[in-house]
């Protein structure tokens, strides 16, 4: 539906089969979409495939530009990626949160945009109330040893700059209700690009904002009255979860890469005896070294709990709504909610 330079075209095309161009019908990336013909979009990173992916149903195709199992924070687009953009008649981002696929997409898309914070509202970090004293947040610029980010005795004093997030906390994901509100924009996109399609976009939407809005039902009544109300994770991206009365208390910062400080990890293990914490959580996509450390020295066990930034080989067969309820359940299991 978009045109493109035949040059360009050629050479991204010649690109796209050497490197092989996988889109969500691929089951290893666990949203789903339609076959070979309609609409092709690109979804920056999973939440926002998923979304697009029950909008768009059997009407187009969705090209994820993270790659399973990938962090999706620091992702620097190849030409598969820049690729997906160019052929694409609607991309989906969240600007700041990957810098690299904003630059790659102001460059080469020729398609519709939907920027997902500017439609769902982001809430500054400030006003959820997280507990942030005592960390500092730390990133290498090079991102050097993937997997060394500081472990015990390597908590580095003077930092990097980190990922620039602004004020705002960008995982607005973990708020079912926000998500859908994301689905009910991709939908009207979507009708205007394929009018002859716009009653099942929307119908598709509505369907998603059910399935949403009872998983949101699921957080409100099975943390209502729990023993505990705060949690420990690897790193700060469990804000949004504070509509449903939980506080957060990160290892590391925005960034899952972040180091923090000893002292930081000092006020942790305070705040674990002091509230009686039984579990600190790690996260697939990042490496649980920190979490696993600091659970250790403060005598507590250790679960996951996704960010569902990304799928892995583990979650392959899983999607955003079943990680969601395994995340309540852990949460439950930790809070010790009735």
């Amino acid at each position: 539906m978009n045109r493109t330079p035949l040059a360009i075209t050629a050479l991204l095309s010649s690109a796209l089969l050497l490197s092989g161009c996988g889109a969500l019908s691929d089951d290893s990336s666990g949203a789903g979409s339609g076959g070979g013909d309609g609409v092709t979009v690109a979804a920056a990173f999973y939440p926002l495939a998923f979304v697009t992916g029950r909008v768009l149903g059997d009407h187009g195709t969705v090209d994820l530009l993270t790659t399973p199992g990938t962090e999706p924070h620091d992702l620097e687009p190849t030409i598969r990626e820049t690729a997906a953009i160019v052929d694409a008649d609607l991309v989906v981002i969240e600007r700041d949160f990957q810098p690299g696929i904003d630059a790659a997409v102001d460059q080469n898309a020729t398609g519709e945009v939907i920027d997902a914070a500017e439609v769902v509202g982001l809430i500054p970090f400030d006003d959820h109330g997280a507990g942030h004293e005592g960390q500092v947040d730390h990133s290498d610029d090079d991102h050097g040893d993937e997997g060394d980010h500081g472990g015990e005795g390597d908590h580095a004093e003077e930092g990097h700059e980190d990922h620039d997030h602004g004020d705002l906390d960008p995982h607005f994901w973990l708020d079912p209700i926000r998500l859908a509100t994301l689905g009910d924009e991709i939908a009207d996109r979507l009708a205007e690009i394929d009018p002859d399609n716009a009653q099942d976009f929307r119908d598709n939407s509505a369907a998603l904002r059910d399935d949403l809005t009872a998983l949101d039902e699921s957080f409100t009544t099975g943390l209502a009255d729990c023993e505990r109300t705060t949690i420990v994770v690897s790193h700060d991206a469990f804000g949004y979860l504070d509509k449903y009365g939980i506080e957060v208390a990160a290892v590391a910062g925005l960034s899952p890469d972040a180091t923090p400080t000893v002292a930081g990890l000092a006020e942790l293990e305070d705040l674990i005896a002091e509230d009686g914490i039984t579990t600190v959580f790690s996260e697939r996509l990042a490496s649980p070294r920190l979490t696993a450390s600091l659970a250790r020295d403060a005598g507590v066990q250790t679960a996951v709990l996704d960010p569902v930034e990304g799928l892995t080989d583990e979650t392959a067969d899983e999607d955003y709504l079943s990680l969601m309820e395994q995340n309540l359940a852990a949460l439950q299991q930790a809070n010790g909610c009735r």
